[in-house]
C-alpha cells in the first residue's frame, strides 16, 4: 500500500523548543501549534506596511491583501520551498502610482493606468530573473553597486515627504498623536511590539481620530464579514481612454529598487540563517516577485516586494522555517475575503496617515543610507559623491525629465541619473587615470 506524501519539512528537535545556540532552518519547522503561531506573528509583522499602501492610493485593501497572500505562496514555490520570505506592498510603486493618479492619488478613475504600469514593472522584473537564472548575479551587482542601490531606495522614501505634508497638515493634532505614539511605542517595547511601532501607533491615532468625530464608520457597518474583494482590470493600452504607454518611464525605472530589496533580502537571510547556498535562489526571487506583481496587477492589487519586517522578525525568533510562511500567506489570503477588513483599513482619516507617513517615509529614506553605511561606501571619492548628490536632489524636487511626449518623474529620473552618472564617471576616470 503506497505511503502518503510527507510534507517537505523535517521536525527540528522535539518541535518545542529551541537551544539558546541553534536556529530552525528553512526545512524545518516546529509543532504546529508553534508554527502556526510564528505564522500569524509574520501576518501582523508586513501587515502595518502592507495596507499601508492601498489606504494612501485608493487601491482596494482586501485587494491587496489577498495578492499579497498568493504572491507569498506562489513565492515559495518557485525558490522551491527553501528561501523564508513575505512578499508584502512595495512602497516603491507611490511615486508612479502618483504620476498616473495624481499628487495625492484623487484620480481614482486613473487607477487602471496604474494597474497597467505596475503590470509592466512586474514582466520586467520577471525577465530580470530569468536572466539572473541563465547568467548569475555579477552583472546585478556591476550594474547596482552599494552606492548606486542606496542611492535609488534613499530617493524613493524623500520623494514621498511631501505627500507626507499634505496630509500632515489636514489634521496636525491627530498626526501629531500618530507620530509621538510611533515614536514612544518604538522606545517602550523591546521584541515584536517595537518592531511594530508604526502599525500600533496607526491604531492609538486611529482612536484619537475617532475620538475627535473624523472617523467615518458608515461603510464598516455595512461591509459583509466574507466576500470577495473589489478587482479591478489594468487599462488597455490601445484604446487610448487613459494615458498608459506615457506613463511607462514613471514605473520602469522602479524595478532597479526591486531588484536591491530582493537581493538585499536573499544575502540577509542567507547570513542570518548559516545557509549561504540561498544566493543561488536569487533569479527565482526575482522572477517569483515579477509574476506576482504581474497577478495583483491584473486584478487591482499592489506591486509585491520581499519584506524587510520579516527579517526582523526571523532574528528575533531565529525561525526560518518556511512552512510559517506558507501559514502567513494562508492568513493573509483569508483576511483578503473579509471585506470588514478591508473597510475598517479605509475608515483611516488623513491625519493618521499623515504622522505614520513622516516617520515611514523617512525610514525609507534611511534605508537606503545604511546601504551605504554596512557597505563601507567611501564618499571621499567624486564619482560616489556626485552619483548620491545628483540623484537625491533629482528625487527630492521631483525634478522631471521631457523627451517629447514623455516626460520621466523624479524618481525614475534620480535612478537612471544614479547608474548613468556612476558608470561614466567610473568608464572616463578609468580611461583617465584619476578613478
Amino acid at each position: 500500500m503506497p505511503q502518503p506524501r510527507r510534507l517537505p519539512w523535517t521536525l527540528h528537535a522535539d518541535g518545542r523548543t529551541i537551544a539558546p545556540d541553534a536556529i530552525v532552518g528553512p526545512g524545518e519547522r516546529l509543532s504546529w501549534p508553534r508554527t502556526i503561531g510564528i505564522g500569524a506573528q509574520h501576518v501582523v509583522a508586513m501587515f502595518g506596511a502592507t495596507f499601508l499602501v492601498p489606504v494612501l492610493t485608493g487601491f482596494p485593501p482586501a485587494t491587496t491583501l489577498l495578492f499579497s497572500g498568493v504572491g507569498t505562496l506562489l513565492f515559495l514555490l518557485i525558490t522551491k520551498n527553501r528561501l523564508p520570505s513575505y512578499l508584502g506592498s512595495s512602497f516603491a510603486f507611490l511615486a508612479p502610482i502618483a504620476a498616473a493618479m495624481g499628487a495625492k492619488y484623487q484620480h481614482l478613475d486613473h487607477l487602471p493606468a496604474a494597474l497597467f504600469g505596475i503590470v509592466a514593472v512586474g514582466v520586467l522584473l520577471a525577465i530580470v530573473g530569468l536572466l539572473v537564472m541563465a547568467t548569475g548575479t555579477a552583472w546585478i551587482d556591476a550594474l547596482m553597486p552599494p552606492v548606486v542601490a542606496g542611492a535609488i531606495v534613499a530617493l524613493i522614501g524623500f520623494n514621498l515627504a511631501p505627500t507626507a505634508g499634505s496630509n500632515f497638515t489636514q489634521a496636525p493634532l491627530t498626526a501629531g498623536i500618530t507620530l509621538a505614539a510611533i515614536i514612544l511605542i518604538a522606545v517602550l517595547f523591546r521584541g515584536l511590539l517595537g518592531r511594530l511601532s508604526i502599525f500600533l501607533g496607526v491604531v492609538v491615532g486611529w482612536i484619537a481620530a475617532a475620538v475627535q468625530g473624523q472617523v467615518d464608520f458608515s461603510a464598516v457597518g455595512t461591509a459583509a464579514w466574507f466576500g470577495l474583494p473589489r478587482f479591478h482590470l489594468p487599462a488597455n493600452p490601445f484604446d487610448g481612454s487613459l494615458p498608459t504607454w506615457g506613463l511607462l518611464p514613471a514605473f520602469l525605472p522602479i524595478v532597479l529598487a526591486l531588484i536591491a530589496e530582493n537581493v538585499g533580502h536573499i544575502r540577509g537571510v542567507a547570513a542570518m540563517s548559516g545557509h549561504p547556498e540561498l544566493g543561488r535562489l536569487t533569479g527565482r526571487a526575482l522572477f517569483a516577485d515579477g509574476l506576482s506583481t504581474v497577478i495583483a496587477g491584473m486584478f487591482g492589487g499592489s506591486g509585491t516586494t520581499t519584506y524587510g519586517e520579516n527579517i526582523g522578525t526571523m532574528a528575533a525568533t531565529r525561525v526560518y522555517s518556511t512552512a510559517a510562511y506558507w501559514v502567513a500567506g494562508v492568513i493573509a489570503i483569508l483576511l483578503g475575503l473579509c471585506p470588514k477588513i478591508g473597510a475598517i483599513i479605509f475608515s483611516i482619516p488623513s491625519g493618521v496617515l499623515g504622522g505614520a507617513t513622516v516617520a515611514l517615509y523617512g525610514l525609507i529614506g534611511v534605508i537606503g543610507i545604511k546601504i551605504w553605511i554596512d557597505n563601507r561606501v567611501d564618499f571621499s571619492r567624486p564619482r560616489n559623491q556626485f552619483t548620491a548628490a545628483i540623484a537625491l536632489v533629482i528625487g527630492i524636487a521631483n525634478i522631471p525629465l521631457t523627451l517629447g511626449a514623455v516626460q520621466i518623474t523624479g524618481i525614475a529620473f534620480g535612478a537612471i541619473a544614479a547608474v548613468v552618472v556612476y558608470h561614466v564617471m567610473t568608464w572616463v576616470g578609468t580611461r583617465r587615470g584619476t578613478a
